[in-house]
């Protein structure tokens, strides 16, 4: 089975899964840069708020299609998992570690995937390769967090660490919802709704919270925030959701291969971000844990089945 299909969209393809292994890799240096002087739920919301008016307002143009009443309750639900809780719970969580070690935390959602799909699914099926991949991505989070050491020695922060861990759950678990909910046709209006709903919802939560600025925004938080929302949203989030509609949820997780990597490069080079013995072992864990469990899932293609819905609830597959 090829990685990407021939046919008309193949460029497009490629483009797509560049973006979101390269773009997302960037991002948590972003995302660490712009927290310098703004807060975490603040920065989150604004970046989505702008990112889905300008994805709507361009879906709306080219298409001309409206939200229906019956999408707005699977757009809320993925809003709510992916950004109050999966991108609101990173940016929380990276105020207390790296952008290296932040993109490690985050690199296991294909075993989250599997693993709710396993529960969720009835012909789901896990392999012995998927349960030796979920044996190495747990066993490659406990080396990073070390939770015997982490409040005393000065190591990887276990609380910003957990954060981040329930936030890749969170975003993993609206990646699976999202295969089988009822949602518009244009993937720029259902990304630019999703981010629309998952940024108020970020700054309500700001403003509950008591959030404020920390002084005056530096310019690098600035160009920062402005990266996140044309590159981070706009483009690999909405090439994210092209792709989950067009080729399968195990190819499109394969960035998780590429975004650690890019993270702990970037961080190293312009961050001076120390790359341990710790990180290097980690990385191959987890990395080996997502090969594993996405091959485990491409040999069973007829078991990922997922039903799909069109406008009016009829499944189809």
């Amino acid at each position: 089975m090829s990685f990407i299909q021939p046919g008309r969209h193949t460029l497009k393809t490629i483009l797509a899964f560049a973006a979101i292994y390269f773009i997302w890799g960037s991002t948590y240096l972003a995302l660490k840069q712009a927290l310098e002087s703004i807060p975490p739920f603040l920065l989150m919301g604004t970046r989505s708020v702008i990112a889905g008016i300008i994805l709507y307002s361009w879906g709306r143009y080219r298409t001309g299609e409206r939200v229906q009443s019956f999408h707005w309750p699977s757009l809320i639900v993925i809003g709510v998992l992916f950004f109050l809780l999966g991108h609101g719970g990173l940016a929380w969580g990276q105020q207390r570690v790296s952008s290296g070690v932040a993109a490690l935390l985050i690199a296991p959602e294909p075993i989250w995937i599997a693993a709710i799909e396993w529960m969720m699914i009835r012909n789901f099926r896990m392999g012995a390769r998927g349960m030796l991949g979920l044996l190495f991505g747990l066993a490659g989070i406990v080396v990073l967090i070390d939770p015997m050491e982490a409040f005393g020695s000065g190591s990887v922060d276990l609380i910003g660490s957990m954060v981040i861990l329930l936030a890749a759950i969170s975003w993993s678990s609206g990646a699976v919802y999202l295969r089988v909910a009822r949602l518009p046709k244009s993937p720029a209006i259902t990304a630019g709704a999703e981010l629309l709903i998952g940024g108020t919802f970020l700054i309500l939560t700001s403003v509950v919270t008591g959030e404020s600025l920390r002084g005056n925004i530096t310019l690098t938080s600035l160009l920062s925030l402005a990266y996140l929302i044309v590159f981070g949203s706009i483009i690999a989030f909405s090439s994210y959701v092209w792709l989950l509609k067009t080729t399968s949820a195990t190819r499109v997780a394969t960035h998780t291969y590429v975004n650690p990597i890019i993270a702990v490069a970037l961080g190293w080079a312009f961050a001076g971000e120390e790359i341990t013995v710790t990180i290097a072992l980690t990385s191959i864990l987890i990395i080996a844990s997502v090969y594993f469990v996405l091959k485990d899932q491409m040999t069973r293609p007829g078991e990922h089945a997922v039903r799909r819905f069109d406008e009016q609830g009829n499944g189809s597959d």
